[in-house]
C-alpha cells in the first residue's frame, strides 16, 4: 500500500477489500468489548483547517481504542497559520508522531504535506476528495446489500469532494454511479475522465428523477460546503429541485437506501421524512467512519 491515503484510488481493489474486512473485524471486537490496542505507542497528529465533528471524533476515538494517542491541532494555533512553510512543518512533525491526518481547504496543502513528510499522511477532507468518507460508505453498502457489485448508485445535489471520491470509487467497487447536478455544479471533469479511463461506470445527468430511477443507493450532501457560504442564497434557489424526499424516492428501487455524510440540512438536500425513515442508513454510515478509519490506521501505522 502507498505511504499515504490522499485519494480513494491510493488503494487497490484488493487493499480496499482487506481494509473493509479488518474494519468489520474491529467493529465486532468493539461490540464484544474486546481490547484491541494494536497501535500502542503510536501517535497521530490531527491538523484541522476546517471545523469538524465526525472526522475529529472518529479519528481521536479510533486511535484511543487502538491503544494509541491522537493530538488535536487547530491550524490557526500553529506556526503554519503565521507563514511557516508546509514542508518545514511536515518534516518536523515526522520526527514527533507516527502519522498525520489533515482536514484542509486545498488538496494541494495535503499533497505537499505528504511529499515532505516521512510518515503516512491521511486526507481527512479537502476541496477535491473525501476518501475516508468513501471507506465508510462502501462498508455500509456491503453490510446492507452483501456486495457492492452491480449496485446502481445515484448522487443528487452538488458535485463536490464527496461526489468526486464516489465517482473514483467505481473503479474499485463494481457499482455504477449516476450523478444529477444543476448546470455549473458538476463534479470535476478530470475526476470523471479518470474514473472512466480506469473502467469506472459514471453517468452525468441533470434530472434527479432520472438519476435515482431504479437506484439501490441514493447519496446526497449539503448544497453549501464550507467555503461556499457567500453563495448560500443562490445555491438554495438553484438546488431546490434536488431535495431527496419521499417523492423522489418513489423513482428508486423499492429496496433503495439513502446515505448522507453529515452534517445534514433537513428540508434542503434531504427531507426529514427520509432522514428519519426506514430507508435511511445515515447512522450506520456515521458509525462506520470509526471502524473503517481504524482499519486504515492499522494498515498505515502498524509496523
Amino acid at each position: 500500500m502507498n505511504k499515504d491515503f490522499l485519494s480513494i484510488l491510493d488503494i487497490s481493489k484488493t487493499e480496499l477489500e482487506q481494509i473493509l474486512s479488518e474494519a468489520k473485524h474491529l467493529k465486532t471486537l468493539k461490540k464484544q468489548g474486546v481490547v484491541h490496542d494494536v497501535l500502542r505507542g503510536k501517535n497521530l497528529a490531527m491538523i484541522f483547517e476546517k471545523s469538524s465533528t465526525r472526522t475529529h471524533i472518529s479519528f481521536e476515538v479510533g486511535m484511543n481504542e487502538l491503544g494509541g494517542h491522537a493530538l488535536f491541532l487547530n491550524a490557526r494555533d500553529m506556526q503554519i497559520w503565521r507563514g511557516e512553510e508546509i514542508r518545514d512543518t511536515a518534516r518536523a512533525a515526522s520526527r514527533y508522531v507516527s502519522g498525520i491526518m489533515i482536514r484542509a481547504y486545498k488538496h494541494s496543502t495535503i499533497e505537499e504535506f505528504a511529499r515532505f513528510a516521512t510518515i503516512p499522511v491521511i486526507n481527512g477532507l479537502s476541496d477535491l476528495e473525501h476518501p475516508c468518507q468513501l471507506l465508510a460508505d462502501i462498508m455500509t453498502m456491503e453490510e446492507h446489500f452483501g456486495s457492492t457489485q452491480d449496485l446502481r448508485v445515484a448522487w443528487v445535489g452538488d458535485g463536490n469532494n464527496v461526489c468526486n471520491s464516489l465517482i473514483l470509487s467505481t473503479v474499485l467497487t463494481g457499482y455504477s454511479v449516476t450523478v444529477a447536478t444543476p448546470d455549473g455544479y458538476e463534479p470535476s471533469a478530470d475526476i470523471v475522465t479518470k474514473a472512466r479511463a480506469l473502467g469506472g461506470k459514471v453517468n452525468l445527468v441533470k434530472s434527479p428523477e432520472q438519476a435515482v430511477k431504479d437506484a439501490h443507493i441514493i447519496v446526497t450532501d449539503t448544497w453549501v460546503s464550507m467555503g461556499d457560504d457567500a453563495e448560500r442564497e443562490e445555491r438554495l434557489k438553484v438546488f431546490s429541485p434536488y431535495t431527496v424526499d419521499a417523492g423522489l424516492m418513489r423513482h428508486a428501487s423499492p429496496d433503495a437506501r439513502v446515505l448522507h455524510c453529515l452534517p445534514a440540512h433537513r428540508g434542503e438536500e434531504i427531507a426529514d421524512e427520509v432522514m428519519e425513515g426506514g430507508q435511511s442508513l445515515v447512522w450506520d454510515e456515521a458509525e462506520n467512519r470509526l471502524h473503517a478509519q481504524k482499519a486504515l490506521l492499522v494498515r498505515l501505522l502498524k509496523k
